[in-house]
């Protein structure tokens, strides 16, 4: 298994357990709220049954100290006593400056003849709140009734949201760390990167001087026809190793851009790869004479994703197929769609493509995408994906900040 298949996996691992622990946290919170539901409509009925049992006794039965205490209990569920004619008797804990519960009768009933109009609005509200009222019977026998209508308490309600607040708070510390990690990983991955290319850049440049020596050496022993041939050719293979250690020596550095044809470029690509491509191998590449395309670019960094982009597709094809260049503007931009007949990139690899070490090849090391993708995403300030693929062969498409002629 691949390193792209163990990071999807465990990434597929811990959205499960972010999913179960949510999904634990709503549950949990939902089964509190009911039972503490169910604790205050039992309140409820404690303060109406202490209300009836003083209606139903004598002065001398009852112990009013204790029924007050009973009433007094509640101080956190707003409710209403109304009778069956819709008159409100009592109103408790809605903090809208009601009269305390040790007030007389008198003091209340001229707070609800005052605010009549607000406390009807607020009666609504608790009729549709959901919550059945509680009837409490007449003491005597006449068949009247009262009804209380309570909501729950701030708490209560406070408590329902916790999941959803709590959710939203580990989100979004999730994502800070994320980014912050991201970015600190992105970092050290550019380092690495910097520090190989200019490696890479230093070790390739003692013996390619050596070749190069040795190439005008052999020049100098009046070779024949065929050997001054091999000798040109390897210059050229030599210029072109010096030309890539000039291009791993600008990675990190600022690159220099310049107005560029595309056109120009892809033609100079296309040159290169198909002299060292197979016979069979059929090149169909638009005509360099044409109306000019241009972008501001590095034009060495920009051939290199070129000839990469075609040797693996000469790669994919094993040897016999087509590779397509177009050149067309779209939206402002530039594009470059490179084709081949190879065969194909599953749907799912996309965009593992272009992550370091990700290679189909037995020896490949993976880098060769990320490289592309690195120079046109982030030097380039452009984009480069799979446009499409099929087994019958895979589009690439390069999208650069159009430049007008």
């Amino acid at each position: 298994m691949d390193i792209y298949k163990r990071k999807s996996r465990w990434k597929l691992y811990l959205g499960m357990i972010g999913l179960l622990i949510i999904s634990l946290s709503f549950w949990y919170t939902n089964n509190l709220v009911r039972k503490l539901a169910k604790e205050e409509e039992n309140k409820v009925r404690i303060w109406s049954s202490a209300l009836t049992f003083m209606q139903k006794n004598t002065s001398e039965d009852l112990d009013l100290d204790l029924i007050s205490l009973i009433q007094n209990t509640n101080k956190t569920i707003p409710l209403m006593l109304v009778n069956d004619r819709g008159t409100i008797d009592d109103i408790r804990n809605f903090n809208i400056g009601e009269p305390s519960d040790t007030a007389s009768i008198q003091v209340l009933q001229t707070y609800i003849k005052k605010n009549k109009v607000m406390l009807e609005e607020i009666l609504n509200d608790l009729k549709a709140s959901g919550n059945p009222p509680i009837v409490i019977e007449s003491a005597d026998n006449s068949g009247d009734k009262q009804y209380i209508y309570y909501k729950h308490s701030t708490l209560l309600n406070s408590l329902k949201y916790y999941p959803y607040i709590q959710f939203l708070l580990i989100s979004a510390f999730i994502l800070l760390a994320y980014i912050g990690f991201s970015s600190s990983r992105k970092a050290e991955q550019n380092r690495v990167w910097v520090g190989m290319a200019k490696e890479t850049a230093h070790q390739l440049g003692t013996p390619i001087s050596a070749i190069i020596a040795w190439i005008e050496h052999l020049k100098q022993f009046s070779p024949d026809e065929v050997t001054t041939e091999i000798l040109y050719e390897l210059r050229n293979d030599v210029s072109k190793l010096e030309l890539v250690a000039d291009r791993f020596s600008k990675i990190g550095a600022e690159p220099e851009f310049t107005k560029s044809n595309l056109y120009e470029l892809l033609e100079r690509s296309r040159q290169y790869m198909q002299r060292r491509a197979p016979r069979k191998v059929n090149f169909e590449f638009p005509n360099p004479q044409l109306t000019p395309i241009y972008a501001n670019v590095n034009e060495h960094l920009l051939e290199w994703v070129f000839e990469n982009l075609l040797r693996n597709s000469l790669d994919a094809m094993g040897g016999e197929g087509v590779i397509s260049g177009n050149i067309y503007i779209e939206n402002n931009f530039a594009c470059i769609d490179l084709s081949d007949t190879g065969k194909g990139i599953p749907p799912s690899k996309f965009k593992t493509v272009f992550e370091p070490g990700y290679s189909t090849k037995l020896r490949g090391w993976g880098l060769g995408l990320s490289l592309a993708h690195r120079i046109i995403n982030f030097y380039h300030k452009g984009k480069i994906f799979v446009k499409k693929s099929s087994p019958e062969g895979t589009v690439f498409t390069i999208k650069l900040p159009l430049v007008n002629g």
